[in-house]
């Protein structure tokens, strides 16, 4: 989902809830701690230079029970948060929640729950990479030799 469209549901929303695609759902009394613009510059495995840019949300809960964001708080968060950081709206929403570690989720959007999707990670460069089985390699031999090397793609 993208900040444009966040944007216009929160319009339509009474009340703000998240959950996991499992089901479970963030505590009602979360808070929005971080509202920014993540940036990636990176080489994939084929050598290819990469940037990515997105819109991060960080969900907190905390011993504070009775706080409660609302769909329209949320929203003039975002607005502040655009001015300042000049985010393009069209920009993907990446969240990050407390699991067993701090996760990285997109967002979609199921009757009036906002659900954290699982982000899954992926070869960049699948023509670069050998899609053949590389034989098994014993720790002694990635000891005495470097038998992974651009010219085996071993990515």
């Amino acid at each position: 989902m993208n900040l444009k469209k966040m944007k216009r549901l929160l319009l339509e929303q009474k009340t703000l809830n998240f959950k996991l695609e499992n089901g479970v759902q963030v505590p009602k009394h979360f808070h929005v701690t971080e509202l920014g613009l993540v940036s990636k510059d990176f080489i994939d495995c084929g050598g290819v230079r990469r940037f990515t840019k997105a819109v991060n949300f960080q969900l907190w809960t905390a011993n504070d029970y009775e706080h409660r964001l609302k769909p329209l708080n949320l929203l003039e968060i975002i607005k502040k948060s655009e001015k300042v950081l000049e985010i393009d709206e069209n920009l993907d929403i990446e969240v990050e929640y407390q699991t067993d570690s701090i996760s990285k989720f997109d967002l979609d959007l199921e009757g009036d729950s906002f659900i954290l999707k699982a982000k899954k990670t992926n070869c960049l460069a699948p023509d670069s990479c050998n899609p053949s089985p590389k034989p098994r390699l014993s720790l002694s031999d990635l000891v005495l030799t470097n038998n992974c090397s651009g010219e085996n793609n071993c990515c």
